[in-house]
């Protein structure tokens, strides 16, 4: 970090990677509307003004720190995938970062279903949390699809739900292994469709 003159500490990011790193830490861990904007500019080190330029309105920042957590994820899960050749494999790989996630200490589930029920329905808040829900249904389908399977679009909505019930698990019962269960799970129902 660079230093003033007078030796005190200047932060050298800009304010927006500043404000989606305080909105991260503070939404994530303790809901998007229990945390109010003046928390966030303090801990981003930001006056009012720069997060209203910045991003315009409060909804406005829980949209882009949800999106900066989609982007997050989907890096995660497709480097996972990535790491295998076998169809079944990759497709199974996604429940194996999903237990990486659950195994951090600061895991406090799915940011995106604890930031949905918060907001009103129909907003911003909404849309982005099925924008991710979507490209994680697309995921599925795709690998489904390449593991063979004869149903692609219905096995990857019944893994689907396996995935978002790992991770309710995981967090309400304090339980990293979920994933674990969920991936012998999903590995049955795949084996059911491409047999």
């Amino acid at each position: 970090m660079a230093t003033t003159t007078d030796g005190n500490d200047i932060e050298r990011r800009p304010a927006r990677a500043r404000l989606l790193d305080a909105a991260n830490e503070l939404f994530y861990n303790e809901g998007t509307q229990t945390v109010g904007i003046d928390r966030i500019i303090e801990r981003a080190g930001v006056a009012k003004a720069s997060l209203y330029n910045t991003f315009g309105s409060k909804e406005e920042l829980v949209k882009a720190y949800l999106q900066s957590r989609h982007a997050r994820t989907t890096e995660r899960l497709n480097a996972a995938v990535d790491r295998h050749t076998d169809s079944v494999e990759r497709l199974l790989a996604v429940f194996e970062a999903q237990g990486e996630t659950f195994a951090q200490p600061d895991f406090r589930g799915c940011a995106f279903i604890s930031a949905s029920a918060e907001a009103p329905a129909g907003g911003l808040i909404e849309r982005a949390a099925d924008e991710y829900r979507h490209d994680v249904r697309a995921l599925l389908i795709r690998l489904a699809r390449e593991a063979g399977a004869r149903d692609p679009a219905n096995l990857a909505h019944q893994l689907h739900l396996l995935y978002d019930g790992a991770g309710i698990n995981a967090w309400m019962d304090h339980d990293p292994a979920a994933a674990v269960a969920a991936r012998a799970a999903a590995a049955t129902l795949l084996d059911g469709q491409i047999q």
